[in-house]
């Protein structure tokens, strides 16, 4: 199975991480973008074939912002429960997780894989059922991001966390309901952060499995942050507590 992606960011990064992945890569004809020019040669340097397209042709594969370019390729490679584990093993202390309960909108995705980029983290985890998969439109929300972090996707998640407590893990779950703070917790051990989905937060099957539960503080009362908007936070205290 094959999808078409398309955005420049998220072209570049395919071309530099999975060149051989592309099918069909179709840049729209008489572009002055110095950018897709750009794009064409380090394509053409990787010995892809670049098809010059007009833009009703490129409109058509890619159903979105394209920029300008468009790849056919496949669908992303995605870790077992085994990967995940084999993973954490090499490792091990310095492992950084992010679990990711429940998430629908592509676009909140997008964001989360980018922060875990950015973030250092080791592996993105996601249920087989309730969330959405690394659709096209959550790779080019990702800008590159999807093609680099490892993403498992596994069919029964509370397994897989008392699978990885095993290995060392230990795991830190995100409820506005907890009267412990974020910043309060320590996170440079070997940790797995589990955010829930966009409506209903971390179910309760989940939180049961959590070592600890805690909150972002806000000055404010706001009912919730947007779900890519507190991965971030958690993220990124994780990574300010290690550096």
């Amino acid at each position: 199975m094959k999808n078409w992606i398309y955005g420049i960011n998220t072209v570049s990064e395919i071309i530099q991480s999975s060149p051989k992945s592309i099918s069909e890569f179709c840049c729209l004809e008489n572009s002055k973008n110095p950018r897709l020019n750009k794009l064409c040669s380090m394509a053409e340097d990787k010995g892809i074939t670049v098809d010059f397209i007009d833009i009703g042709e490129l409109n058509l594969r890619a159903k979105g912002n394209h920029q300008g370019v468009a790849v056919c390729c496949e669908v992303k490679e995605t870790l077992s429960e085994r990967d995940l584990v084999s993973l954490v093993k090499q490792h091990s202390a310095d492992s950084l997780l992010l679990i990711l309960d429940g998430i629908h909108d592509p676009h909140n995705f997008g964001a989360c894989l980018r922060s875990a980029l950015a973030a250092g983290a080791h592996a993105v985890v996601i249920p087989k059922a309730r969330s959405v998969g690394v659709t096209p439109v959550v790779r080019k929300v990702a800008c590159g991001a999807a093609e680099i972090v490892p993403i498992a996707v596994v069919p029964n998640l509370n397994r897989v966390i008392k699978r990885l407590k095993e290995e060392g893990i230990w795991f830190v779950g995100a409820s506005s309901n907890s009267k412990a703070r974020l910043y309060d917790v320590d996170l440079k051990g070997p940790v797995g952060i589990i955010l829930g989905g966009e409506e209903k937060g971390l179910r309760q099957s989940t939180e049961r499995h959590c070592d600890i539960v805690c909150k972002i503080p806000m000055m404010n009362e706001v009912e919730s942050l947007n779900v890519s908007v507190a991965t971030g936070i958690y993220l990124f205290e994780t990574l300010r507590q290690r550096l």
